[in-house]
């Protein structure tokens, strides 16, 4: 079992920035895929950066170049520098980790979310 507890949300205004972290809990945190996803008002949720037990990174194109995902596996935990904030950032975000073996999800474990709001 993993428990994640994300922090780092808040009011910033566009074109500031941001920087969420996400401390997981429990055993084995280098062997888990790391992600954020987010979720606007009435949209589904989606991928905004994934990275990997072997630190390979994904970005959705609508944050690439603004938005940097690292992980610090002794502190078990997961960042997203968001910098040139806009509105269509404003979402609540959600810390994923996921089990992955031979391409397999065996596990997969959600934060309770952070809200980021952009003031124009």
């Amino acid at each position: 079992q993993v428990q994640l507890v994300e922090s780092g949300g808040g009011l910033v205004q566009a074109g500031g920035s941001l920087r969420l972290s996400c401390v997981a809990s429990g055993r084995s945190f280098s062997g888990y895929d790391m992600g954020w996803y987010r979720q606007a008002p009435g949209k589904q949720r989606e991928l905004v950066a994934t990275i990997s037990r072997g630190g390979s990174t994904n970005y959705a194109d609508s944050v690439k170049g603004r938005f940097t995902i690292s992980r610090d596996n002794a502190k078990n935990a997961v960042s997203l520098q968001m910098t040139s904030l806009k509105s269509e950032d404003v979402a609540v975000y959600y810390c994923n980790a996921k089990l992955v073996v031979n391409g397999a999800i065996l596990s997969s474990y959600w934060g309770q979310g952070t809200q980021v709001t952009v003031s124009s």
